[in-house]
């Protein structure tokens, strides 16, 4: 996965700090930072493969609860 994230003076109208924010969240949101923790040490396949499951597990959980929560709050109005 190789991906570029760019920021310029124009869209910040050259505020350093909006800038340092706004890359700082194009970083996050393109996973760079994780990537590159998860490849700073070698991982057992299985392993890589059980933290898979249990990020993928995590999410439909959170993806449920989203969906809950909007249906108690469409049916409390």
């Amino acid at each position: 996965m190789s991906t570029n994230v760019k920021v310029t003076a124009r869209e910040c109208r050259n505020n350093t700090e909006k800038m340092i924010r706004r890359f700082n969240k194009k970083v996050k949101k393109s996973k760079i930072m994780e990537e590159l923790r998860d490849r700073r040490y070698y991982k057992k396949p299985s392993d890589a493969k059980r933290e898979k499951r249990r990020r993928a597990k995590r999410a439909r959980e959170k993806e449920l609860r989203k969906q809950q929560a909007a249906m108690r709050s469409e049916k409390n109005r």
